[in-house]
């Protein structure tokens, strides 16, 4: 799940379409993009296939203000119980940020589809996202926070469902020299990762 954090509307919609175009669907546009709002709405325009969630939404006003945008998910950093009802009352996808057991069995009671472990790689990293699956083996978990191509199998095989990504995968460099080839290269090198790492796992 690449996470889109750039400087410019510009940046977010050619990042955007770089990823799409190396075969990744799915994109977080975070809020903080100056004009994110717009963002969501061309990209619902120009990319109709692509699922498109909001990042680093942080009040009510602002996930509804993604939802009429076109957004189909909200993720935030941490946990917001008040967000994760909203979602919940409008029967959108909603991916809360938690690093505590208490935090995931919160979501979970709030009927959160998903949780973003955030930032997983500061607190152990793979061996930390495995520690919170053997409680919770049915919560369905994402990594986030300094996950890169070193440690992205590593992350699959220790229980997560998937991963959150953003300057490992849309480097600043890339985005500035608009250099499609880069990015491209980047999002199959990932999923390739993630391929070969949901193979090896044995099946249930």
């Amino acid at each position: 799940m690449p996470a889109i954090r750039v400087p410019t509307a510009a940046d977010a919609l050619f990042g955007a379409a770089a990823i799409f175009r190396g075969g990744i669907r799915v994109i977080e546009l975070t809020m903080t993009v100056p004009g994110a709002i717009g963002v969501i709405k061309e990209l619902r325009r120009t990319h109709p296939e692509m699922v498109i969630g909001a990042g680093t939404v942080l009040t009510i006003e602002t996930a509804e203000a993604c939802l009429d945008a076109g957004a189909e998910f909200i993720t935030s950093p941490g946990l917001d119980l008040d967000i994760v009802e909203f979602a919940v009352r409008r029967n959108v996808v909603v991916i809360p940020g938690v690093l505590t057991p208490t935090e995931v069995m919160l979501s979970r009671k709030a009927g959160a589809d998903f949780v973003k472990v955030f930032p997983c790689a500061s607190v152990g990293g793979p061996s930390y996202i495995h520690a919170l699956k053997a409680p919770f083996p049915d919560v369905r978990m994402i990594a986030s926070g300094g996950v890169n191509q070193q440690t992205a199998g590593d992350f699959i095989r220790a229980g997560a469902i998937a991963l959150g990504i953003r300057e490992e995968l849309i480097p600043a460099e890339a985005i500035e020299g608009r250099d499609l080839d880069w990015i491209r290269e980047l999002t199959h090198r990932f999923q390739a990762i993630v391929k070969r790492a949901r193979n090896a796992m044995p099946k249930h």
